[in-house]
């Protein structure tokens, strides 16, 4: 979908005039890449982990497993699943937190010829059975600690068989000590009782003691359904190639080395905080890393913020991917301040809007800026990113990447001037090859001229930076006034007194939609009046708030994304139930 990209772009004038972000790159980045360079994943795999075959690869609990070892694993993997008789381009799902196991098994799929469906493991038995059920899933790969959600829902599957994980798998020793913690101490195992099941030390064995069989793995061939998130409706499984991940990590990869060394010279390493099975983390922490002999501090239970703090401050660690809400709860814990920033060189931040007030809590605790990205699902993720030099955050999502095209364009496809507000639209060789099985959903978010559109409104400066406004679906329209969810909470979490703030609109007769905060305060003496006080002084009137509700939490995807949908139905669904 995205080769239309390749055709002629005229001369360097009308290239300029119509990408002008181009005059925003360093002399290092180019604004085209050899598409013939990227490759496979499998490709990649293989030539990081003969490269680097002794630098440590992953850490998980204190335990480091160099990429010699972690190659082993994974064509162990790779291995036993070709004795099971499945065929290329069978899917094989992947149900874990961050855990050694989770990038073995994954390339172990990937060296197979198979196709890796990445399953968020705090899914409920519905949403598992929908999500393996559509992608024709034959083998899972489970963390224990979820296998009662699959035994749940195995009547309703069609599974060849179950793999087990422990966390203390391919730790050796120490991973006897892990288990028993996870089983016994924190009690994280629920009982469960599943039917045709191999433990992931069983199918070690059992992989290791025959070779692996060379699959030949084509650009074109399917890396990845990766699901959406299935906040505007039923989960789609968008269609990643091998071409279109390993493009988006050359593409970084270029972009990186405008400013840090991507040669695998530089020992670093990435703390791997989002989760795996999330698009963001699976190309920036896991693909990328690989590219350039980078170790993942892997980080199994993120939201447990006193135990994160404790890894970081005994580790040295170079980078940091991260969203909104993991950043803010770092820089409200007063324990981050005995954390070592100084070798830190880069906070990558994506997944959701970056709030002005977090990125500068977090420049006050670090020293350093974050530096935003932007990119989806069906991108495989990464279209934009802000320059790696820059001293303050930028509030945008900074600049298209090599070889990518973006337009803002109005609702009839045509372009908007600069400045004004339209829907993002992108064109590249990371662009999915559209929706499994789901033609008719393709046809909706793709031009007749290749472009992607991406459901988010965003403005271009002239510069060619790209901010982003807000989702289109979650605009609040009051009285004909277009509000923008992200910046209202953007004034709000301003306000000292409060941690978290989600936006949305409610039915309103009067004016069609009233905007709804709910807030949750950092300070418990903060005000209803206090708050819409504070916003009248940031706020025209129609954006000001009508209704201000104070929450212990707000609902959030695992990554951390505020699920401003899930809140509506909430709200709407309890003020129903009033009225009955």
């Amino acid at each position: 979908m995205a080769s239309a990209q390749t055709a002629s772009r005229g001369t360097t004038e009308e290239m300029l005039a119509a990408r002008p972000w181009l005059k925003s790159y360093p002399p290092t980045v180019p604004a085209e890449l050899d598409e013939a360079s990227f490759g496979t994943l499998v490709e990649l795999f293989r030539n990081a982990t003969r490269s680097f075959a002794d630098r440590p690869a992953y850490e998980s609990f204190g335990k480091r497993i160099t990429y010699g070892e972690f190659a082993g694993a994974a064509e162990a993997v790779a291995s036993w699943l070709q004795a099971q008789g499945l065929r290329k381009g069978d899917r094989v799902a992947i149900m874990m937190p961050n855990v050694l196991a989770y990038p073995a098994a994954l390339f172990g799929v990937l060296l197979g010829g198979y196709t890796v469906v990445n399953v968020n493991p705090l899914y409920t038995p519905r949403e598992l059975t929908h999500q393996l059920n559509d992608a024709g899933v034959r083998m899972l790969f489970v963390l224990e600690n979820f296998a009662h959600v699959v035994e749940e829902a195995l009547p309703n599957l069609k599974l060849d068989a179950v793999v087990v994980v422990s966390p203390g798998d391919l730790m050796g020793f120490k991973g006897k000590i892990v288990n028993f913690v996870s089983r016994h101490v924190k009690k994280a195992v629920r009982p469960f009782s599943l039917p045709r099941t191999m433990t992931f030390a069983s199918v070690l064995a059992a992989g290791r003691s025959r070779k692996v069989q060379p699959v030949a793995v084509a650009p074109d061939d399917i890396a990845f359904l990766q699901y959406t998130g299935g906040t505007t409706g039923v989960a789609k499984g968008a269609i990643l190639t091998h071409r279109n991940v390993a493009a988006n990590v050359t593409q970084l990869a270029t972009w990186l080395n405008g400013w840090v060394s991507t040669d695998g010279e530089e020992r670093h390493v990435m703390v791997v905080a989002l989760p795996l099975y999330h698009i963001f983390a699976l190309t920036v922490c896991c693909m990328m890393m690989l590219r350039i002999g980078a170790c993942g501090l892997l980080i199994a239970n993120p939201r447990d913020i006193p135990g994160f703090i404790k890894t970081l401050k005994s580790t040295r660690f170079t980078m940091m991917c991260g969203v909104n809400t993991l950043y803010n709860a770092i820089a409200n814990n007063p324990d981050a301040k005995g954390i070592d920033f100084s070798a830190m060189v880069l906070s990558l931040a994506g997944g959701m809007a970056t709030q002005a007030a977090v990125a500068k809590r977090w420049r006050d605790l670090t020293d350093k800026p974050i530096v935003e990205g932007y990119g989806l699902s069906e991108t495989s993720p990464v279209v934009c990113a802000n320059r790696l030099d820059i001293e303050e955050f930028t509030g945008t999502i900074g600049f298209p990447l090599p070889s990518t095209e973006v337009a803002i364009r109005a609702p009839d496809n045509g372009d908007v001037p600069h400045g004004e507000v339209g829907e993002l639209c992108v064109r590249g060789p990371q662009v999915m090859a559209g929706y499994w099985h789901r033609p008719d959903e393709t046809a909706k978010v793709m031009t007749e001229d290749g472009f992607f559109r991406t459901g988010d409104l965003a403005v271009m400066g002239d510069d060619g930076s790209v901010r982003i406004v807000d989702r289109m679906k979650d605009m609040v329209l009051v009285s004909g006034f277009n509000v923008y969810p992200n910046e209202v909470e953007d004034v709000l979490v301003r306000h000292p007194k409060v941690l978290e703030a989600a936006v949305i609109g409610l039915p309103d007769e009067h004016s069609g939609e009233a905007v709804a905060a709910y807030v949750v305060r950092r300070d418990e003496s903060l005000t209803e009046d206090e708050l819409r006080a504070y916003a009248r002084e940031n706020l025209t009137a129609y954006k000001v708030p009508r209704h201000v509700v104070f929450r212990e939490s707000l609902p959030k995807t695992n990554v951390g994304k505020v699920l401003r949908r899930e809140l509506r139905d909430q709200v709407i669904g309890a003020k129903r139930a009033e009225g009955a």
